[in-house]
């Protein structure tokens, strides 16, 4: 892990002229490890971006998904109290957007917001909305039940159609390739406990990837 020439405890003098022209929602950053100083791990990414260090919380999905990156290309939110400026990123527009209806609602605030995305992705939380599924949502830490109640009641009307049906789609699909995975790996004479378990971190961790990615994955860790 480098070390950055200037950190700053976060970006809102740097970025108030952006924010003033585009809104909260606008900025992109993108830099690459091998050209910029980076620091990441679990909780946040530290990025140089022409010699400023701009501190981006993150959450654990967004971290499983950039930690192996060379260049990295994170959407942003700049989240404004009258106390403090901050920045939250994300690996793709779906996980902010999500991030945003969440602290949108009565009692969600950011970080409560972060942990619901560390523990479900964009798509396992619009099942959950979906199917009224309170025991999901309040699976994450510290979420109790009316606020599991609050978060389906006030976003499900938000879930379009469309939404429906790509969630339910690449719902299936994830179970399609898993299914298909185990049962080529359990011919290899593998125990099946041992590969649905691999199975279920890696998908949960990057539930968009193939079948060939994914027997590779397993292979290495059994």
């Amino acid at each position: 892990m480098a070390t950055l020439k200037f950190i700053a405890s976060d970006s809102a003098t740097a970025m108030e002229e952006v924010i003033k022209k585009l809104g909260p929602e606008a900025l992109i950053i993108s830099t690459s490890k091998k050209g910029n100083k980076v620091e990441i791990d679990p909780a946040k990414v530290i990025m140089d971006v022409n010699g400023v260090g701009y501190k981006v919380n993150i959450s654990l999905r967004t971290f499983s998904k950039i930690k192996d990156l060379d260049d990295l290309y994170i959407y942003t939110h700049l989240h404004v109290k009258e106390d403090s400026h901050t920045l939250y990123g994300f690996y793709n527009k779906m996980e902010r957007k999500t991030f945003l209806d969440l602290v949108s609602i009565s009692g969600v605030g950011p970080s409560t917001a972060v942990m619901i995305l560390s523990s479900l992705s964009a798509d396992e939380l619009k099942l959950a909305i979906i199917d009224s599924d309170v025991n999901k949502i309040k699976s994450v830490k510290g979420i109790g039940q009316k606020t599991a109640e609050r978060i389906i009641l006030e976003l499900k009307d938000k879930i379009s159609i469309d939404d429906i049906e790509n969630v339910k789609l690449s719902q299936n699909i994830s179970n399609t390739i898993r299914d298909e995975a185990l049962s080529a790996l359990s011919s290899l004479g593998i125990s099946k406990n041992v590969v649905e378990r691999h199975i279920d971190s890696i998908i949960d961790k990057n539930n968009d990837i193939n079948l060939e990615d994914l027997i590779k994955e397993v292979l290495k860790r059994s």
